[in-house]
């Protein structure tokens, strides 16, 4: 990105899982898979699946959830088995998160876009202590919108007030960058802190 259009950024937005918070959804469907998905397989299975879908749109509680989830899997497992390692999955902040949002601040407008859901936010919200980090926070069960699909993408620039060229965009996931970009946002991949920190850095934002 050229200085000039660094210059033009004044919001950035950040994905939660994979990109500030530890997500161990995808290593852990291939272990409960027994080897049956691939990594692959389970990253898509994160953003295509109708259970997931529904439950991150918040249109379906956790127990549905879990027995849509295991039925798709094909898991020998009953849904509470499930249900009680999914709890799980979120372990809180990547190294360095927290750090990289306080540098940031007062400088641009910090907001997070994620696929999420009642439970895992609630925990990242207030036991990880990332509520009070974000000036706005896009969360698909809270909007009945997932990524990638543009919506939830819309939503969030008209709820910014601001051009799709002033918004930085960081996700672990190409799909949700490549749709950030369909619409004019400066959209880059990162997976962990390290990668969005040397993003942010080489589009002259740090």
């Amino acid at each position: 990105m050229s200085s000039d259009r660094a210059g033009r950024i004044t919001c950035i937005l950040f994905d939660l899982g994979g990109v500030l918070v530890q997500w161990d959804g995808v290593p852990a469907l291939v272990e409960v898979s027994r080897g049956r998905l691939t990594e692959e397989d389970a990253r898509r299975f994160w953003l295509e699946s109708p259970s997931v879908m529904r439950f991150e749109r918040g249109q379906c509680g956790l127990q549905e959830f879990a027995r849509g989830a295991v039925k798709e899997l094909g898991l020998a497992m009953d849904p509470e088995e499930f249900l009680a390692r999914f709890k799980t999955w979120d372990r809180g902040p990547l190294p360095g998160a927290w750090e990289l949002l306080d540098e940031l601040r007062g400088r641009y407008l910090l907001g997070c876009l994620s696929n999420n859901n009642a439970l895992h936010w609630e925990i990242i919200r207030n036991d990880f202590d990332f509520g009070r980090r974000f000036d706005r926070c896009y969360l698909s069960h809270e909007l009945g919108l997932t990524k990638p699909e543009p919506g939830i993408f819309e939503y969030a620039l008209r709820d910014l007030g601001l051009p799709a060229s002033r918004v930085f965009y960081l996700d672990d996931n190409p799909e949700c960058v490549q749709t950030a970009r369909s619409l004019g946002m400066y959209a880059e991949p990162a997976r962990g802190v390290s990668e969005a920190r040397a993003r942010l850095a080489t589009a002259g934002l740090l």
